[in-house]
């Protein structure tokens, strides 16, 4: 019986730690995400963030460099890259 209360115990203080090492984690992935931005036109195929004007889920842009597919970047470096941009094209998707 000592045992089973053990592995209860010690179960509940390795979800209150997860829980609290989580907490931190989320915070600190908040603060990254604010100095990232989308920059357009220099994904490879397949390897975008997320959805385009032409597809709805990350992962699915057809060709390297489509106009609508972006990356997240640190701020200022989509500026530094030939072909990036900071808005979509919208001529593509139509």
């Amino acid at each position: 019986m000592n045992n089973v209360k053990s592995l209860i115990t010690t179960s509940l203080a390795a979800v209150i730690a997860a829980g609290a090492v989580g907490g931190f984690s989320s915070s600190a992935l908040a603060a990254e995400k604010a100095d990232l931005e989308k920059c357009y036109g220099v994904a490879q195929a397949g390897k975008n963030d997320c959805k385009t004007l032409s597809n709805a889920c990350a992962g699915h842009s057809l060709k390297d460099g489509q106009e609508d597919a972006f990356i997240a970047l640190p701020k200022g470096t989509c500026e530094r890259i030939v072909g990036g941009r900071l808005e979509a094209s919208r001529a593509e998707a139509q």
